[in-house]
């Protein structure tokens, strides 16, 4: 799987899938990262990406040139465009199995300031995706999210791909049982004694009852 992230701060990127299960992942090309600076796409020679609101408003867009000529330099290696924005669907792990199934090929647009200027979501992009009802201050920490969450559905990322059965959202909307290690006994709080036993089928019972189910509220 490939991820290009048009971002003003290429290193963000680079930094996370430097270590950890992303940094293994993309040594061992389980997953493929390139970064595209935004700015190398402005159109003046101080490489300012955005500006003000037609209409008035507070803050800066960024600009639908610069966007558009950096999406243009991928070519055939584009795949699906996302944009990361407040306003877009909200990304959970039924929308990220959907989107890993349409493709093998991603570019994460990260928003930054107010926003883009909305004719990159008319004209650019195939999705426009939100990762919480809240506000950040980067796109790239939400383009991140999404990269990581698409990748563990690529084989080899987490080594073990029976983590996937037991990842702490699936897609039936329960999340994942509580879990338990060494010691038994912490200042009296006690593992609960079915889970010590080594009876599989009861163990199974007690965690399915135990599972907790997501508030949509």
């Amino acid at each position: 799987m490939r991820f290009n992230f048009i971002t003003l701060f290429p290193e963000k990127i680079t930094s996370y899938f430097d270590t950890g299960i992303p940094g293994k992942a993309v040594k061992q090309g389980v997953v493929e990262i390139n970064t595209v600076h935004l700015r190398d796409f402005a159109d003046n020679k101080h490489q300012k990406v955005d500006d003000t609101i037609y209409g008035g408003g507070p803050g800066m867009l960024l600009q639908v040139g610069p966007i558009y000529r950096a999406l243009e330099s991928l070519g055939e290696k584009k795949g699906k465009v996302i944009l990361l924005s407040p306003s877009g669907e909200l990304f959970n792990q039924t929308l990220a199995r959907e989107i890993f199934d349409s493709s093998d090929t991603f570019t994460l647009i990260s928003g930054y300031y107010e926003g883009v200027d909305h004719r990159v979501t008319e004209h650019l992009i195939d999705r426009e995706v939100a990762i919480g009802n809240y506000v950040i201050s980067s796109g790239d920490l939400a383009a991140l999210v999404v990269a990581d969450c698409l990748s563990r559905f690529v084989p080899g990322f987490l080594g073990k791909e029976e983590s996937l059965l037991e990842e702490s959202h699936n897609e039936t909307e329960e999340l994942e049982y509580p879990q338990y290690t060494k010691p038994y006994d912490f200042m009296g709080w006690t593992v609960p004694d079915v889970l010590l036993g080594g009876h599989h089928e009861e163990i199974r019972k007690w965690r399915q009852k135990n599972r907790k189910t997501r508030n949509h509220s």
